[in-house]
């Protein structure tokens, strides 16, 4: 790929490139590029969010480049501040080595196994003295850690900082220096230890590593950075019907940033081309949506369970085709039975039975595909159906007694 292409590939959806023109240079030199990111491994549990920084990964390693995955088992038993206004509890040996092996098991789901460096920084933290810390310490000033806007905040609020808490950025930074990295990629919020391996490889000879930084993604209600704590996510190692169905949810303006930053198959051109014609009314944005939920599910599953998970989505929305590949919901209901706004709010498609009246009345409820409005109907145990409000709020519920 030329140069110039390859530029325009690795800038796709990133936030931030420091220095852009050092990269163009880089690239030029006709070898591998050694392209570092680093994960410390405090929540193996992996959400696509997670894999914004994978994908930039892969497109690198497509180049031609060696990707370096390293496993911050050192730095994980110290916890990484970025963001946070508290301490954050250090993990155990026995936790890091567990979450460790529970991410490599993860990662490659989009990562090439075989052109993959896995790397733990242990390698080399584990070799240093207490004079080589301290020595690696003396690098940098109290006053330049304190320019980091986590570590002002709780400065001024004199809320306490750690010692080893200044470790950390150092530490990362050092990683750069073993690892020899070209490029190091990170989220928007790692900015300032990502520099910081740029001054230490300065300091120990090297060339400075390009920062690349990535967005944050926002999770399915579009304001929030996608998170389990906010439940705003899809795990990748959620069933394909349930990746589907969350990503069919997801706004038509943040569907764009999601295919910038998740799709293989949409190149930037194309993405271009679709927008114009969503714009102008040709194509519905449903159908760009359905094509992306596709391509997460085959990537964190296969083709075949894609298209099963599509399928399914079909029948719930839109009545078509065969429902029971959807997840069977049990709502207890009294022996007496549920009226549909009740039915509604038990199976969490509803907030109260007067929101319910209310999409009742706006002819925006569907059981099985078809439209329903009769709220003194009462559904008896045993009852079987999809319930939709709307496009994309949809359950398969079994009426059972308690």
């Amino acid at each position: 790929m030329p140069h110039a292409a390859a530029l325009e590939l690795i800038g796709r959806g990133t936030d931030e490139i420091l220095k852009r023109e050092e990269l163009a240079s880089r690239l030029a030199l006709g070898r591998p590029l050694r392209i570092k990111a680093g994960f410390d491994p405090t929540a193996p549990d992996l959400h696509i969010g997670h894999t914004v920084l994978l994908n930039k990964m892969r497109q690198f390693q497509d180049l031609g480049h060696q990707v370096i995955f390293l496993i911050g088992d050192f730095t994980g038993m110290i916890g990484d501040p970025s963001g946070k206004n508290a301490t954050r509890k250090p993990l155990t040996r026995e936790d890091v080595d567990a979450n460790a092996r529970t991410y490599a098991d993860q990662v490659f789901k989009v990562l090439d196994r075989e052109k993959t460096e896995l790397r733990f920084n242990s390698e080399w933290f584990g070799q240093m003295s207490a004079a080589d810390m301290i020595k690696l310490a003396g690098q940098h000033t109290v006053a330049r850690m304190l320019e980091r806007d986590d570590f002002a905040k709780r400065y001024a609020a004199q809320q306490p900082i750690a010692i080893h808490e200044f470790l950390y950025p150092l530490v990362q930074g050092y990683d750069s220096v073993a690892l020899k990295a070209d490029v190091e990629l990170g989220g928007t919020d790692q900015k300032f230890n990502l520099l910081m391996g740029r001054g230490l490889q300065e300091a120990h000879g090297q060339a400075p590593q390009v920062v690349l930084t990535m967005p944050l993604l926002e999770g399915l209600d579009g304001v929030n950075k996608m998170s389990k704590s906010l439940g705003n996510y899809i795990g990748i190692a959620e069933p394909a019907i349930d990746i589907v169905t969350k990503a069919m949810k997801i706004g038509d303006d943040l569907m764009w940033k999601w295919i910038d930053l998740l799709s293989f198959e949409i190149s930037v051109d194309e993405a271009k081309a679709l927008r114009v014609d969503v714009a102008a009314g040709g194509v519905n944005p449903r159908d760009i949506k359905l094509r992306l939920a596709r391509e997460l599910a085959a990537r964190f599953h296969d083709a075949a369970a894609a298209e099963q998970a599509v399928a399914g989505w079909h029948a719930a929305v839109r009545g078509e085709g065969d429902r029971s590949s959807l997840p069977l919901q049990d709502v207890v209901a009294p022996a007496e039975g549920l009226r549909i706004g009740a039915l509604l709010v038990a199976a969490g498609l509803m907030p109260s039975n007067s929101e319910a009246s209310r999409k009742l009345k706006e002819r925006a409820v569907r059981i099985d595909g078809a439209v329903f409005e009769d709220a003194a109907r009462v559904f008896a145990p045993g009852f079987e159906g999809v319930l939709a409000v709307g496009k994309r709020n949809f359950a398969r519920v079994r009426l059972v007694t308690a």
